[in-house]
């Protein structure tokens, strides 16, 4: 292998010598010679990426996982070991979207099209910006979570093997299998297929819809969550969708059939490190680590997630009983007093499936832009001196981390708008005529 890699690289250098002998006799252009450079260097990485891609999904297939059998807990386990192999779960969700803004794929169109080296430079600054946050034991390689990110995406979305990949798939995939919360990423998506006034656009959604499904199908999952133009349609009615909607849908439990094992990924990610500390009926282990499964049938038994998904079972138990899914443990005095909380209306009731979401804004709130005046100026610098300031957050971000409100005060925050839009402009114009003063007065003390 390595004889190999060594012919390859000295076959490069001899195209790339003759090339541009021939540019200095004037037979060849600068652009044709750096053409057929990248033309070499692409047919040389070629087969090793290949060979990289391979050795991937037969570490996946070693992992057994095809034996679950539940498609939503298998497809999520698949994906997982997708996140884990190329370190894509240490990424968080805001890092990741800084990454992609940094190399400027927020200003081209939905179907725009990349070629692989820009993909790998969103890549290679999102892993080189990580190893920059986590103390030097826990940095990753940069270069092969580049290289094997890059492969498995170009197999899963340029499926014709063009060298091309869209930069709407791109934001899709990075977003949803970068670390963070479901509701963050579908927040984001959500600024990217829908219009000025907040209201969801449908034939962006039916893309986005087309994007995530193409994440199962890399995994060998595709018939059992496949696209189709019918599931699209039944998401949402006729009325304008709003970020609140799109959300409570996406995130309903149980949800659409195409979508199930999203937010199983998503829970399996929190759950990796919960222990329980109960028996599993089935395997014996004296306790449980990830997901537990507790019968509403049999008493007191519980299967531990590798048992529950291989169908695996004990005594009069059988997989036809109905059984809840776990995330934590609750000792048995914490469950009873939680159900004396319940009946007493002490703890706000939920109907069967409905996720606990904040609710957000139904419209854009563009923020203030005083930027061109004067730069807000913090308490602390007005006493000690003026100081570098950070950049502020671009539009994008700055929408996506407004505060949620809750559901209860809706309406008094929605009331109380205008005078909280006036109060930031008194508080700018506070801060300016405090800076000038400021600087005022230090020209003064300088004099």
């Amino acid at each position: 292998m390595e004889t190999l890699d060594v012919n390859e690289h000295r076959f490069a250098s001899v195209i790339s010598d003759i090339n541009k002998e021939l540019q200095t006799k004037g037979y060849l252009s600068e652009d044709e010679v750096v053409g057929s450079t990248m033309a070499v260097e692409m047919t040389c990485t070629v087969p090793k990426a290949k060979a990289q891609l391979r050795q991937l999904m037969s570490e996946m297939r070693a992992q057994n996982y095809d034996v679950i059998i539940f498609a939503t807990y298998r497809t999520a386990c698949k994906l997982r070991f997708i996140q884990k192999q190329t370190h894509l779960h240490q990424i968080d969700i805001w890092n990741m979207i800084e990454a992609v803004r940094e190399n400027g794929l927020h200003v081209l169109d939905p179907g725009a099209e990349l070629e692989a080296i820009r993909l790998e430079h969103v890549l290679n600054t999102a892993f080189s910006q990580l190893n920059k946050r986590v103390p030097l034991a826990q940095s990753v390689p940069v270069d092969r979570c580049v290289t094997l990110t890059t492969n498995w995406l170009m197999s899963a979305y340029d499926r014709e093997s063009t060298g091309h990949i869209r930069a709407f798939s791109v934001k899709v995939a990075l977003a949803h299998l970068s670390s963070g919360k479901l509701v963050d990423k579908l927040r984001y998506m959500f600024t990217l297929i829908s219009d000025s006034s907040g209201h969801l656009i449908r034939a962006r959604f039916d893309e986005y819809l087309r994007d995530l499904l193409m994440l199962p199908a890399a995994v060998y999952e595709g018939t059992s969550f496949r696209y189709t133009e019918e599931a699209s349609r039944t998401f949402f009615d006729t009325k304008p969708v709003t970020v609140n909607d799109f959300l409570f849908v996406m995130t309903a439990i149980p949800g659409r059939q195409c979508l199930m094992w999203l937010p199983a990924l998503n829970r399996m990610a929190h759950v990796e490190n919960v222990v329980h500390p109960v028996q599993c009926e089935a395997c014996r282990r004296s306790s449980i680590a990830g997901f537990r499964y507790k019968c509403r049938r049999c008493c007191n038994y519980n299967l531990c997630q590798d048992c529950f998904w291989r169908g695996r079972v004990s005594g009069n138990h059988s997989n036809d009983h109905d059984m809840k899914e776990h995330t934590s443990f609750r000792s048995g005095s914490k469950q009873i007093g939680r159900s004396i909380k319940k009946s007493l209306d002490c703890v706000p009731s939920r109907s069967h499936g409905e996720p606990q979401l904040p609710h957000f804004p139904d419209t854009p709130q563009k923020t203030l832009d005083m930027s061109f005046i004067v730069p807000p100026t913090p308490a602390s610098v007005l006493v000690n001196g003026p100081k570098d300031h950070p950049s502020t957050h671009s539009l994008e971000i700055a929408s996506l981390q407004q505060s949620p409100q809750p559901r209860g005060v809706r309406n008094r925050a929605v009331s109380s708008s205008e005078s909280g839009q006036g109060d930031d402009e008194h508080r700018l114009i506070a801060r300016y005529a405090a800076r000038l003063a400021a600087d005022e007065n230090k020209a003064v003390s300088s004099s």
